[in-house]
Order: structure tokens, then sequence, then C-alpha cells
């Protein structure tokens, strides 16, 4: 890392130098006191800045950097001084500064490898390619033996689509390989194969498959030499070599699904008994197979489906196949398909029921009908037929009430028809009947926390996390972002806004952290020739934060620094002042004893809290004492009270807004949560030109409360702004004003809960005289109206005020729907103070996705 500046006689330097690459932190500081406590170098910059690194291994951040900045400003001109800068600043992901940094280095010395190195690692880890391909062409030339030059130069090219160039250095890489001819060296194997996918992806087909039978075989990975090959082949249409290999494909892999994908494209049948004589020659040489026999179910229809269905679930009936089911779900979307599933499925239970046998067939053990019966009941449960669906389950639990994936289904039943309690319950009892199952641990801490049930949820997971820690702090140590997501919604529909926003800030680490992550690999998969996975890695982390878990810890931050900032949390003392002014002296004391007990087991929770944390803190400065390095201070804790008190929540949504907008900018929600930020903001166009671009006229009235009636109005827009937005509105309504296009829009989606919903908010808000009218358009309960699952949604509605006061209305709302869903919580009539209605919707409107069936 280090040149030497101090004298030949001065040593100790060096021995500084190897603790330091040692880890041995405190034994190089007593050096670098030996050095610094000579007057002739007490002023040294180099061994300043060395000791200023050495200082920030030991988490002494403040120390660190001014002891760098100090040795930088005696030896401004030190290489040295500039590359220890840049690392103290990697350290503390700077990367832009660090980058700086390692350029000024450069310019003092601009053939030092380390530095080069460095300066690669970050351009890469910033995927600023063309730097990255420049400083890897340095790297060449100054180590044009070393492996890690060519390859790291060709992977820029690679990554910069130049497959051309990328291609020459490969090849010219592999040359200089004294492998000989017979002999499997793993990473010569994984060089061909990274070869040949640039050659895949540069649509070098033929090339592509003459370098891969070339060198067959001098590769490892077999199955993905015969892959390439029939994909090829396809490719160049040669069908029959092509049909050939995916034959040897199957044979090899009987249930993989792309090679009868292949194998179909390859043979191209021209009838439907050519195409099933494929399967059937399949299914005679692999009885046992699945995939041969549950492919042609995609395809067939008629009697020959009844045919083949009937084969496939008496096989999988008889043997007890408890994802029978799951693997038929995917023919659903098909009524046909559906009715003939249920007659004979129902068929084989009446049949069992009477004779213990299928009709023509052998009698059957009594574990059989157990297992028609749990197919019923997810059938019906998938239709929405709720009441039926847990009747064939409460029997197949009468008859054997120790199988554990009965209970799962009860479980999941209440969760469909939105009764999320009784769903948690199930699932509790599911989980009692094998403590040791983590599967099943985890689901019902889940549906505990779809409950609201945190504390219950926390309890839960502690089961299988370490123990002497709390068990939100082991998840969030293993990155367990199922549990933060649901946690942080959970937090959410309690009004726990500052706890909600810990988890979400929590998921929104991990990702940062799997990016910076990565930066160890940049230099490892070179070193070990595991180029295809490295390239991979590299356009995954691209795309990160496209994952569900991301998008939800987003959501939910996006809606409730929405809510802070609507609705700003105010003064608890302010607050009391206010409400005890129309209380009864009676209700007063009442209400303030109630407020001194929640304070006191406020208080008491705090200090645990804070008891807990010290303990924390005090292991991990043990632990760091003992292992003597640590590469960073401590991070910012995350404290709930501080996150739902920002100063500028809206500045804190668009930081989540940010990256979904970049990656899920496809999605109508992301488009609607920036509405929702650039509106109250006063940007009213910043996003909405997404929706008239796409010309998307069913978003217009889904955006709540008719803010499209203030964009047609151009209230208090620039010229140029309102100009632009007649323009394209008049594209969209063409020549229709507001009321006529929200009938049309009600006319023409008169199935959809969602959309008569939105319509209906809109006709209220344009006119508030037409209330009645509104109502009886949102509450309209047809048989023909489809996404039932949104009924809570229009309750939710009722009780917020969407349609002003309507009291009467909601409670016959509430009934008609209870008739329809008697077993969700939400429309259950109050039993008493503590479970009202409001309290119900509260705990499952806004998990509208819950109820996915309809009736």
């Amino acid at each position: 890392l280090l040149g030497y500046s101090l004298p030949p006689e001065m040593i100790i330097f060096s021995l500084f130098q190897k603790c330091y690459e040692q880890k041995q932190y405190k034994n190089g500081l007593k050096f670098c006191k030996m050095i610094l406590s000579n007057p002739k170098f007490a002023e040294h910059g180099e061994t300043l800045a060395m000791k200023g690194l050495t200082l920030n291994c030991l988490g002494k951040k403040e120390e660190a950097y001014e002891f760098v900045r100090k040795g930088l400003r005696n030896d401004v001109k030190s290489h040295v001084c500039w590359h220890v800068y840049g690392l103290l600043q990697r350290s503390d992901k700077k990367y832009d500064e660090a980058i700086k940094c390692y350029r000024n280095a450069l310019k003092l010395d601009k053939d030092n490898l380390q530095i080069l190195r460095d300066l690669s690692l970050l351009q890469i880890q910033m995927r600023d390619l063309e730097g990255y391909r420049e400083t890897r062409y340095q790297l060449l030339q100054l180590r044009p033996t070393q492996r890690a030059s060519w390859i790291g130069y060709a992977i820029a090219y690679h990554l910069l689509k130049d497959y051309d160039m990328a291609l020459k250095l490969l090849e010219e890489f592999r040359k200089t390989q004294q492998i000989p001819p017979n002999k499997i060296d793993y990473e010569y194997s994984e060089l061909i194969l990274y070869q040949n996918q640039v050659m895949r992806e540069a649509d070098l087909f033929q090339e592509s498959l003459e370098h891969i039978e070339t060198y067959e075989k001098q590769i490892c990975d077999k199955l993905m030499v015969e892959e390439i090959k029939g994909e090829m082949l396809l490719k160049l249409g040669r069908l029959k070599e092509a049909g050939e290999v995916y034959k040897e494909l199957i044979e090899r892999n009987a249930e993989n699904w792309y090679y009868y994908e292949g194998l179909e494209k390859a043979l191209q049948p021209s009838t439907l008994e050519e195409r099933l004589q494929i399967y059937e020659e399949v299914s005679k040489r692999h009885p046992r197979a699945v995939s041969p026999r549950r492919l042609p179910l995609n395809f067939v229809s008629g009697e020959k489906f009844r045919e083949l269905l009937d084969k496939f679930l008496r096989v999988n009936f008889s043997k007890g196949c408890p994802p029978l089911f799951t693997t038929l779900k995917s023919l659903y979307y098909n009524p046909e398909k559906v009715s003939t599933i249920q007659e004979l499925v129902t068929g084989y239970e009446t049949s069992l029921k009477t004779c213990d046998l299928f009709k023509n067939g052998e009698k059957e053990p009594p574990t059989t009908l157990l297992w028609v019966q749990y197919f019923l009941a997810q059938h019906f449960d998938k239709l929405g037929q709720c009441s039926l669906a847990l009747d064939y389950i409460n029997t197949a639990i009468a008859s054997t009430p120790t199988l554990i994936e009965l209970f799962y289904l009860k479980a999941k039943i209440y969760k469909h028809v939105g009764n999320l309690k009784e769903a948690a319950k199930w699932m509790d009892e599911a989980q009692s009947l094998d403590t040791a199952d983590r599967f099943i641990n985890s689901k019902c801490a889940k549906y505990m926390l779809r409950a609201n049930m945190v504390k219950d949820a926390e309890e839960m997971c502690s089961k299988f996390t370490r123990e002497g820690t709390s068990a939100m702090e082991n998840l969030n140590e293993m990155q367990c972002m199922w549990f933060q997501t649901e946690c942080a919604a959970a937090y959410q529909r309690l009004g726990k806004y500052g706890d909600a926003l810990k988890k979400c800030h929590e998921v929104e680490r991990h990702f940062f952290e799997i990016t910076d992550d990565q930066f160890d690999f940049h230099t490892y998969c070179m070193r070990k020739m595991t180029l295809r996975a490295y390239v991979d890695l590299l356009r995954l982390e691209d795309v990160l934060r496209k994952h569900a878990f991301y998008f939800k810890a987003a959501r939910s931050a996006i809606e409730i620094y929405l809510k802070l900032h609507d609705n700003p949390l105010t003064n608890e003392s302010k607050e009391q002042e206010v409400n005890s002014e129309n209380l009864s002296a009676k209700e007063l004391k009442k209400m303030l004893s109630k407020q001194r007990r929640a304070q006191k087991k406020a208080k008491l929770e705090e200090e645990r809290k804070h008891a807990e944390r010290e303990r924390q803190q005090k292991n991990q400065k043990k632990k760091r004492d003992e292992e003597e390095e640590e590469t960073s201070g401590p991070r910012e804790e995350l404290i709930p009270e501080k996150l739902e008190r920002v100063e500028n929540p809206l500045e804190e949504a668009i930081k989540f807004l940010i990256p979904l907008k970049n990656l899920i900018g496809d999605e109508i929600e992301t488009h609607l949560l920036a509405f929702e930020i650039y509106f109250r903001k006063g940007k009213v166009l910043h996003n909405f030109i997404f929706a008239l671009q796409n010309r998307n006229p069913s978003l217009l009235p889904l955006l709540p409360e008719g803010k499209i009636n203030v964009l047609s109005n151009s209230v208090n827009l620039p010229e140029i702004v309102s100009k632009v937005l007649t323009q394209e509105m008049q594209k969209i309504f063409v020549n229709k004003n507001l009321e006529s296009f929200n009938e049309e829009f009600l006319k023409h989606n008169a199935t959809s809960v969602q959309h008569q919903l939105s319509g209906a908010k809109m006709m209220y808000f344009l006119d508030k005289s037409r209330q009645e009218k509104a109502i009886a358009v949102a509450t309209r309960l047809d048989k023909n109206m489809r996404d039932k699952n949104t009924l809570t949604k229009v309750f939710e509605a009722l009780l917020d005020g969407s349609f002003g006061s309507c009291h009467t209305q909601c409670e016959e709302y509430q009934a008609a729907c209870h008739k329809l869903f008697p077993y969700t919580s939400a429309f259950m009539p109050a039993t008493n103070e503590d479970d009202s209605s409001i309290a119900s919707v509260n705990h499952t409107a806004i998990n509208h996705d819950l109820l996915s069936n309809e009736i």
C-alpha cells in the first residue's frame, strides 16, 4: 500500500505497515507512537495518515479523520496520503469522494497498482463502466501476465455490450492457458462457458454451437452443455438434432417443464394426438414422473381432459399427495375444466364414503377419502365458497385430528374470508402439533402479524432465534424481511407509526447492505473464475430494489409519511387539554387515571428497552475489543419517536419513492404514490403526466378525493403547465366534462366493485347533493359483481366519511355483506364496546388483498 519516504534507518514504519495488514492495530499504534515521538518526524504526513486509518479500524472515526487530514495537509503531494484518505472515505461508503481521492493519488503516482485496483473496484461498484474500462486497460498494460488483468478488461467490454471486443480479449487470454485437451480444469471450464455466454448474448448462435462442441470434453458442467446445444439448435432451425438433445435431457430429468417445451418446438406436432403421443412415450419410460401426466392437462379439453384428469387424480389421491391442488391450480382460469374437476372429485367422495373405492377401482385405504376432502376444501376455498370449504376441512379434521396440513388449510380459509384472528388461532393450533417445524412456526408468526398480534408473533419466532437477544433484534440481524414488512404493516394498522417506520428503514438498510456486500465479490469472482455468476450478480444488484420486500416497505413508509404530513403528531399535553374541555368531572378523572397508567406502562417499557440497548452495546463493545478491529463506527440508532416526528415527511417519502420510480415505473401504484407526494408539494404535473401519456382513463377516477378535478381546472398553475395539461385532458376526455366522463366510466365498469367505488367517490365529490345515488352505486351487490374481495374497502369508505354522514346505509351494507361473508370479521355486528365494527374494519379493510377469492 505505502511507499517509504522515511529514512532507511526508520524500519519501524515497515513494521507499522505489517501490523496494519495483519489487523494488529494496537501493536501498530505502538510503532506509530515510536515514530511520531521523534521530533524529526513528529509531523510526518504519511505516518499521521496511517495512524488515522488504523484508528478508523478501531472505530474512532472522528480522531481518524483528524489525523488523516492533518497528514494530508503536511504532505499534500504524497500519493500515500491521498490513497489513505480515499480508503477512509470508502470505509464510510462515500464512494464518489473516495474515487476523487484515488484520482488525485494517481496524478502523483500514475502507475501505482494498488491504487488502480482500488479505483477499479469503486468504479464497478458505482457502475462507472467507461471509467472501469479505462482503469482495467491501465492494469492490463502494467500487468499483462496476470489473469485478472485480462478477465477484468473483457468483463468491462461485456458489460458495455461491446461483445466483439470482449470475445477477442477472452480468446486471446484462452490461448495463453496451457490446459491439455483431455484434462478437466474447473476454472478453464468456467472460462469457456463464460465465453459462450457472451456469444449467445451477441446472437452468434452458430459460433456458440461450434464453440460448445469444440470444447465439450473440457467443460465440467455437462448439463449446461446439453442445454446450450438444444437452445442453439432450435435457434438455428436444426429441429431434428434439437429433438434428440431434448429427449436426452428428459431422460436425465423428466420433471423439467422447460425440456418438454423445447421438445415440442423441435418435433412441431401438427395434431393434438401427435402432441399427446410425445408425453405418453415419456410417461411409459418414466411411470413415476408427474410432469408428462400433468402437462397435457394444460392443452386438452372435453372428454380427453376428463379421461386424463381422472387417471391423474386417482393415482395422486391413492398415494396421498398434499400438493395436488397446487399442481392443478393453474387450470382454474378455465371454468369448463373447473367444473370437470369438481364433478370428478365430488364423485370420488361419494363413492369412497359408500364403498371405500373409486368407481370401477380397487378398494382404497381410509386415507384416500381424507385427501379427497382436503382437496375439496381447497377447491371450494379457491371458488370463494367458504362455508362449503370449512365443512369439508372440519370433516377431515374430525377424522384425523393430528394432521398439520388440515389445520394449516383451515387457517388459510379463514384468512381468505377476512377473519384474521380466527386464522391466527388455527395456524397456532397447527404449529402446536409440531413445534420443531420452522416453516409452520414462521407461517404462524405471519398470520399473527396479519391479525396485529405483534407480541405473540415475536414470541412465536423466539423459538427459533438466538438465545440471549430479543427475537426482533435477531430477526433484524438475519435480514428476515418477510417478518419486518409484515411487522411494519401491523404497526401501521395499529397507528404506531414510529415503530412501523423503524421496520421500513431496517428493510431499506438491508437492501443497502446487500448492495454494499457485492464489493467483496469484485476481486473474488475474477480470482476464482466464477464469471457467469459474477455477471449475474451485477445485473441482479442493478434491479435489486424491484423486489417485493422493498416495494412493501417503501409503500408503507410513503403512506405513513403522507399521513404524518397531513396530520402531524400533536403535543400530548395540548391534546389532553383539548380533550378534557367537554368531559364531566367523573369522566375527566377516569381519563386522567387511564393516561397515568398508560404513561407508567410506557415508561417501564422504555426503561426496559433502554436497558436492553445498553446491554447489547456493551456486548458489541466487548466483541470489538476482543477482535481488535472495526471497519466503521456504529450506525445511527433508529428511534421510533424521532422517526415519526421528522421535520419534512415528504422529503423522507421521496427517498423511498426514487428506487420505485427508477425500477418499477411501469406499475400504476408507483405513480399513484408519486402523485400523492408531488401533489402535496405543489408539483401537480410532475407525475400525473404518466397517466396522460399512457391514455389511461381508468386511472383518473381512482385518484382519491377527485384530485383530477383540481388538475382539470388548472387552478394556480403556470400558463405553460396549464396549456399542456389542457391539451392532454382533451385527448382523454374527448370534449366530455367530468360528470359525463364519470358516468361513462361507471357504465363501462359495471361489474367491478373497485371501479364502482371510485366512480361513486367521484360522483359525490363533484355533486354533494347526489349522496344517495353515489352510496347506492358504491354499495351495489349484484351477483354479477366481480372482485368482491374489495367489499371491505367500500365499508371503510362509508365509515371514514368519503360519502358524508351515512350511518344508516353503513349498517345496512354491513348486514348485507355479513350474509355474503358470514366469517369476515369486518362485517360482523358489534358485540361490545371494545369490538366495534369500526375497530373491525380498521383491522381488516386495510388488508383488502386478504379476501383473495370471490363468491
